[in-house]
Parts: C-alpha cells; structure tokens; sequence
C-alpha cells in the first residue's frame, strides 16, 4: 500500500485515516462558497438578516481558525522533525498566515456591513470572501494532495486520532449536532457510516431524533434567502 493511497480507503490499525479530513475540508469549501451569496441576498437595510448572517460567517471563521491551529500545535511539528521536505511544511504555514490576512479584509468589512447593511459595504464584504475564497481553496487543495499522504506515512494512528478529539473538544455543547450535521451533508454513504461509528452512542441517537431535523432547519433559515436569487 503507497502512503498516498490511504486518503481513501477504509482506515486501518496502522495508518491514519486521512480521509476523514477531506470530509471535513468540503464544510469549508461549501460554507465558504455560500457565505458571499448570502451576504449579496440581505436587503439593503435588513439588519436583522444581516445579523444572522454575520452571525453564521463568525460561526464559520471560529471553526475554520479552530481547524488550522490545530494543524499547526499537532500536525506541523511532527512533519516538521519526520517528513524529508520541509519547504512543503513552510508552504502550509505560510498558507495559513494569507489565509489569516484575508479574514483580517473579511472582519473589517463585516464589522462595516453589519451595522446598517447597506449594499456598498455588503458588496465589499462578499468580494473579500470570495478574494479568502480563492486563497483557502489553494491551500485545501495543496493540503490534501500533498501534505495528506506524508501525514498518513509519518504520523501515529494516535497522534492523528488526537487532532480529532481536540477538535470536537472545541466546538460548543449546544453546536455539536449541527456540526456533525455540516459533515455529513456531502458525504457519501460509506463516509457517513464512518463518522457516525465515530459519534457516542447518545450522540448517535440524538442525531436521528432531532439532529437531522435541526440542522435542515437551520439551512432552511440561513439558504432560504438565495432561492429567490435573480442573476446573482
């Protein structure tokens, strides 16, 4: 087996599993591509839109920072000390640091376009999103053709379960069904399976029992602006 392989096939006692985390890059991908549409459909004025807008795009900035600190605190260093290239490493790093510049645009024009909506900040603040965009989707894609199989060949199954659990640690009790929710909405079959084997057996159950239905609730309020898009 060629450690590039193993991003996706099923996992195994002696590999990490790295395809779990181009499950997770596609939340980004996703949310990333919604947010300048949603910040376009808010009327001109509509603060109170605004505001759950704003709100959703924090959601998606914390969770995105949250995702990336944890690649530099336990992934970076151990490539860092094992992997022989480590110009690729600094390549991730540096990523990081434009990807963080472009948020720094993005909350300048959030603050500016939540206050009243008007559509000149709003137009600024979905063209910084789509300019943070374009930088995120570059490193996403150099991630995982590149740096994913020498995380598969040069980090413990234990050390990359804990990239995981350390994540999960970070998002708030009350978000966790909708989180799961975000992950599981482009998976395919054989990936839900996987990430819901993952979930506690209380977890398990509250998905079924609410946690579907929470989470279409909650794109139904933040999407349902944009079926009415007119030439957008």
């Amino acid at each position: 087996m060629s450690p590039s392989s193993t991003t996706d096939e099923l996992p195994t006692a002696e590999r990490p599993y790295t395809h779990e985390m181009i499950v997770v890059h596609r939340v980004f991908r996703r949310e990333s591509a919604y947010l300048p549409r949603l910040v376009r459909a808010v009327r001109d004025g509509d603060t109170a839109r605004a505001a759950k807008v704003t709100d959703h795009l924090r959601e998606y900035v914390s969770g995105l920072h949250s995702h990336h600190s944890l690649e530099d605190e336990l992934i970076w260093p151990h490539l860092h000390t094992r992997a022989a290239d480590g110009r690729l490493v600094a390549r991730m790093e540096e990523q990081h640091q434009r990807i963080d510049v472009s948020l720094t645009v993005v909350a300048e024009w959030t603050a500016a376009w939540e206050r009243a909506a008007d559509r000149i900040a709003g137009e600024e603040l979905a063209l910084a999103l789509e300019q943070h965009r374009t930088v995120l989707l570059e490193h996403l894609d150099d991630e995982e053709r590149l740096v994913l199989p020498l995380v598969a060949e040069h980090l413990t199954v234990a050390e990359w379960d804990l990239v995981g659990r350390r994540g999960l640690e970070r998002i708030p009790r009350n978000r966790l069904l909708i989180a799961l929710g975000a992950i599981l909405e482009d998976a395919a079959p054989e990936e839900r399976a996987y990430f819901l084997g993952r979930t506690p057996l209380v977890g398990r159950l509250l998905w079924k029992a609410v946690g579907r239905r929470q989470y279409a609730a909650a794109c139904r309020v933040m999407r349902g602006p944009l079926d009415g898009e007119q030439g957008r």
